[in-house]
C-alpha cells in the first residue's frame, strides 16, 4: 500500500511520517529538504529559482511514488505530488514568483507524470492554521525557514483547503485538524488518529 500525508509547510508531516511508519512498521519516504540544492536560494530569491525547485520537487516525487509501486511493502510518504502542481507551483505563478511559460511547462510535464501513476491508497491531510505553522516552523529552527512571509503560509493555506475539497474525487481522504490534535506530544491523540487511518484502510471502528 502507498500512504501519502499531505499538508502546508510546519504542519507535522514529517513528524507523523516518524510515528506512523514506527507504529505500522512502514517504510517511511521522508521529503530531503536539508539535502535539496535548491532550498536555500529559492528562500533568498524566490523569483529566480521556483521553476529550479519545484522541477526538483516533481522529478523527486514521481521517482518515489515509481519506487513506492514496484515494492511489495507498504511505505508512507511526506508530501504528494499533488501538492507541488496543485498548490506550490501554481501560487508562485500567482505571485509572480513563476513565469507563465515555466508554470505551462511545468503543468505540461506534470500531466504527463500523473498519467502513469495512481493515487495513494489513503491520503492524510493535516489541517492547520497559520499561527499553529508559524508555531511549528519557529520550533525546529530551520534557518532558511526563517524568512517565510506569512502572506505566503496563508495563501497556501487557501489553496491547500480547495485542493483537498476537490481530492475526495480522487481517493480515500482523512483530515487531521492539527490545531486540536497534538499525535507529537499526546499519545491519546496519536491513538486517536491510528483508529481513524486503521478505519479509512481496514474498516475497523
Amino acid at each position: 500500500m502507498h500512504i501519502a500525508i499531505a499538508g502546508n509547510i510546519g504542519s507535522g508531516k514529517t513528524t507523523l511520517t516518524s510515528l506512523l511508519s514506527r507504529h505500522y512498521g512502514w517504510e517511511p519516504q521522508f521529503e530531503d529538504a536539508e539535502n535539496n540544492p535548491y532550498i536555500n536560494d529559492f528562500y533568498e530569491d524566490m523569483q529566480r529559482w521556483s521553476f529550479n525547485l519545484q522541477i526538483f520537487f516533481l522529478n523527486k516525487r514521481f521517482k518515489s511514488i515509481v519506487e513506492i509501486r514496484k515494492n511489495t511493502s507498504t511505505a508512507i510518504q511526506d508530501r504528494t505530488i499533488y501538492e507541488d502542481a496543485c498548490i506550490f507551483a501554481p501560487n508562485l505563478h500567482y505571485m509572480g514568483l513563476m513565469s507563465t511559460r515555466d508554470f505551462e511547462n511545468y503543468r505540461s510535464l506534470y500531466n504527463l507524470m500523473i498519467s502513469l501513476v495512481t493515487p495513494p491508497d489513503l491520503l492524510i491531510y493535516l489541517r492547520a492554521s497559520v499561527p499553529t505553522l508559524v508555531n511549528q516552523i519557529q520550533k525546529r529552527g530551520r534557518e532558511y525557514e526563517a524568512g517565510i512571509r506569512i502572506d505566503y503560509l496563508s495563501k497556501l493555506n487557501e489553496r491547500y483547503e480547495e485542493w483537498i475539497e476537490d481530492y475526495k474525487k480522487e481517493g480515500k481522504r482523512l483530515i487531521i485538524d492539527v490545531d486540536t490534535v497534538n499525535f507529537s506530544e499526546r499519545a491519546e491523540d496519536l491513538s486517536m488518529v491510528i483508529n481513524k487511518i486503521d478505519a479509512q484502510l481496514y474498516g475497523l471502528f
